[in-house]
């Protein structure tokens, strides 16, 4: 991955905060989980926390960063997990590897070139594997928080299935997700020009309102979300 940027103190303070969001990221872990094969790799694994997340469900699982003091930060917190394999990764690259899937939630944003980074993570499965990812959703929603984290755009469906197909992958699933989420972003980012971090208003919404959303996605998908959801094939050879 190209290295993230933006300002550093507001993405740490972001991934601090979203790491609090522990029912939120296991929704999210549960998205991909059925698509990721025996052996997938996570580009742009930031903190660890989807790693270890999904770590258990596999005998074999590959962490990766391209910030070289947030490689350190993750190599330490991911030591003594055999089972997970923690690396350096940027994009793009010509690196051609056999994994059974790419997964990279909230990475693909940051990337000027996103069909090349989309293009990378398909050198990296094998024929036949899957890309999952989740982006961002709606320019509308683009704040002052986006902009210091170095994200240089958000998605739709119509602009995911677009990058997706120019980079050659096959769209198996793609839909928005935390539909009551990106009204609670993009007023607490765009009007009230908060930033998303530990503390009380993260509590709340993971503990009251996700589960809610979360149980009512399951049951209809919704016209928009905080993000978009996509899982797309690798072409056979």
């Amino acid at each position: 991955m190209s290295k993230i940027t933006g300002d550093q103190q507001v993405q740490s303070d972001v991934l601090e905060g979203l790491a609090t969001a522990v029912n939120h990221r296991r929704w999210f872990v549960e998205l991909a989980i059925p698509y990721l094969g025996d052996h997938p790799i996570e580009v742009g694994s930031g903190l660890g926390d989807y790693a270890l997340e999904w770590a258990p469900h596999f005998d074999r699982f590959t962490a990766t960063e391209a910030d070289p003091d947030r490689l350190v930060e993750l190599k330490e917190r991911l030591h003594g997990h055999p089972s997970i394999d923690v690396r350096e990764l940027l994009l793009p690259t010509d690196e051609v590897a056999d994994y059974s899937a790419a997964v990279s939630y909230n990475v693909l944003e940051h990337i000027e070139d996103h069909v090349g980074a989309l293009r990378s993570m398909a050198r990296l499965v094998r024929p036949g594997g899957r890309i999952i990812l989740i982006v961002p959703a709606f320019m509308f929603a683009m704040s002052p928080v986006d902009i210091a984290t170095g994200h240089v755009r958000r998605y739709t469906k119509k602009t995911m299935r677009a990058a997706m197909e120019e980079a050659g992958l096959q769209i198996e699933k793609l839909h928005y997700a935390n539909a009551l989420g990106l009204i609670g972003y993009y007023m607490a980012t765009s009007v009230f020009k908060l930033t998303p971090k530990e503390g009380p208003m993260v509590k709340f919404y993971d503990r009251l309102v996700l589960p809610v959303t979360k149980g009512a996605e399951s049951l209809v998908r919704p016209p928009f979300g905080q993000s978009v959801f996509v899982v797309a094939r690798v072409p056979e050879k």
